[in-house]
């Protein structure tokens, strides 16, 4: 048997919360049952600083369960950070985790599979999404970009893999350690190693409420992923000054050989304004890149809290 965590992070949930608080109790129960998990295991909500009535009503569930924790952020800091508070739960606990979002689209009737595949000897399990049918047409593309532009950037990411994991005490101990500010956690996780193993599942339909991944969400967790796991944007920087370079010093022979060897040198546009715009370009989209990694080191160096707790119930 192993001492068991599921951890949920909410962020105006309340429509679909008291649904998702008795699915996972009726799991916990489940497994109990079983004898696959211990008698002390518990269930952890995590309100990303909700302003509905989120806390209230795990506040109540905490009451008459003694099974149900919470822990409630002085504000929205974001889901990755919510995550994280509740794998440094389990890490100071010494207990397993599984993360499962609370608007019960992962399937949670699998966290049977993940307890066994843990028994069996996997420290880490990655739920793994069988397909994306019910991801909008936007959404299941640029998610497929989004991967196959990771890989090919060198990152080890598992396609398809969106925080539904189970983490042994040892791997949750492990990624405590790491202390960057960006987080992203699905590229972060593949990098500690140990043995791991996969559980597919089907995404369901939402079962009330609206999705709080907004697109400007979405892009800044790709961003953080990309600046956070992969230098190559800035290497590819080099490569493209480096072409740059070699066009423009082939323009200026081609001018100067017009000029000296030819009497075809007619005064234009052309000739001025493409190195103009071409350099241009490269630079501006330079800089910006270059600027999307110093931003994020500029957050690493302050080393403020990357979350903070403003009401906790931990029994």
């Amino acid at each position: 048997m192993i001492k068991l965590l599921i951890c949920s992070p909410c962020f105006n949930e309340e429509e679909c919360l008291i649904e998702t608080i008795s699915r996972l109790k009726s799991i916990l129960t489940e497994l109990k049952a079983k004898r696959l998990i211990e008698s002390e295991s518990k269930i952890l909500f995590v309100d990303d600083g909700s302003v509905d009535k989120t806390w209230e009503i795990i506040k109540n569930a905490a009451k008459k369960d003694e099974d149900i924790l919470g822990i409630k952020f002085s504000k929205n800091f974001g889901h990755q950070y919510a995550l994280l508070a509740g794998i440094e739960f389990a890490a100071l606990n010494n207990i397993d985790i599984i993360t499962i979002d609370s608007n019960l689209q992962q399937d949670e009737t699998k966290i049977i599979e993940f307890v066994k595949k843990r028994i069996n000897g996997a420290e880490i399990i990655y739920g793994v999404r069988i397909d994306r049918k019910t991801d909008t047409f936007f959404k299941r593309k640029t998610a497929q970009l989004f991967y196959s532009f990771m890989q090919k950037l060198g990152v080890k990411i598992i396609e398809n893999h969106a925080d539904y994991r189970l983490l042994s005490s040892k791997a949750a101990n492990t990624l405590a350690n790491f202390k960057e500010t960006n987080l992203f956690l699905r590229g972060l996780i593949p990098l500690i190693g140990f043995k791991s193993d996969v559980v597919y599942f089907e995404v369901k339909e939402r079962f009330a409420g609206k999705t709080k991944y907004s697109l400007k969400k979405m892009l800044d967790l790709a961003l953080d992923g990309i600046a956070s796991l992969s230098f190559v944007p800035l290497r590819l920087i080099f490569f493209v000054g480096f072409v740059s370079f070699i066009f423009s010093l082939s323009l200026i022979f081609y001018a100067l050989y017009i000029v000296l060897f030819t009497d075809k040198a007619v005064p234009g546009w052309a000739s001025t304004i493409i190195p103009i715009y071409l350099l241009g370009g490269i630079q501006l989209l330079s800089l910006g890149i270059i600027g999307e990694y110093l931003s994020r080191i500029y957050l690493e160096t302050k080393r403020r809290p990357r979350y903070i707790i403003e009401e906790q119930i931990i029994k």
